[in-house]
């Protein structure tokens, strides 16, 4: 018999009070051994969204309530969780994000190409069978053509290079220097992304319903000038050869 691969599911969650027991309701009823959850608060939630969750894990060991008390926003809290779930002697972690953006029942995609041997498995909203809802035009803009420049700069080839949809094996992230990632914002997933271009890796469809969070000019100029950092900056990142699996 296999041995059960402990999957951490790490989420950033904040006033989303709306939805958060659905999130978790259908993330803990899925058929897998080994799966946990870690949602990670910080101070910038003010609803009863923390309250919920620490009533959930009360009744349930796999879930894990992360306060990130130094907490600069959405990518710091990642990166928290990414640190508490390989403390935790995680297998494989799975990044996504709450509120419903993406939808905890295509979770089963994920877990099933890490289980094929992928070191990194990508949510693709712009390959068949992905999609998105409920955003407005200019954003769905920037996306699509963020990717586009993002592979003519950085020489990727995928189809979706901002998707916070996104799963690692173990190895992976303990050979990241996470205290070396630049981007804050939403450059994140197209900065990791890069850095594991040599990597095995594969594309699944995601669908994604539409966040309240903004994007402003000073976004758009800030992830533009990291974009041209990043090929500079790879070789401070991994802590080896990158291939060197």
């Amino acid at each position: 018999m296999s041995e059960v691969k402990k999957t951490v599911i790490v989420m950033p969650v904040a006033n989303e009070e709306e939805t958060m027991e659905k999130v978790v309701d259908m993330i803990m009823q899925l058929p897998y051994e080994g799966l946990y959850y870690y949602p990670v608060i910080d101070d910038y939630s003010k609803d009863g969204t923390e309250r919920i969750l620490r009533g959930k894990a009360q009744n349930d060991p796999r879930i894990k309530v992360i306060y990130h008390k130094e907490s600069k926003g959405v990518i710091s809290c990642y990166l928290e969780g990414y640190r508490h779930a390989l403390n935790d002697g995680a297998d494989r972690i799975i990044e996504m994000d709450g509120g419903m953006s993406h939808d905890p029942a295509q979770l089963h995609q994920f877990i099933e190409k890490l289980d094929e041997g992928y070191d990194c498995v990508w949510g693709s909203r712009f390959i068949k069978g992905g999609g998105i809802s409920d955003l407005p035009l200019y954003r769905r803009i920037l996306s699509s053509g963020g990717t586009i420049l993002s592979n003519l700069v950085l020489g990727t080839k995928l189809k979706d290079m901002t998707s916070g949809y996104e799963a690692f094996q173990r190895h992976v992230l303990e050979r990241l220097d996470l205290d070396k990632i630049m981007s804050t914002g939403h450059m994140y997933q197209t900065e990791v992304r890069f850095y594991c271009r040599k990597l095995n890796c594969i594309e699944v469809p995601i669908h994604y319903a539409g966040s309240s969070s903004g994007l402003n000019a000073g976004n758009v100029f800030e992830a533009l000038d990291l974009l041209f950092k990043l090929k500079k900056h790879e070789k401070e990142v991994w802590k080896d050869d990158p291939q060197a699996i």
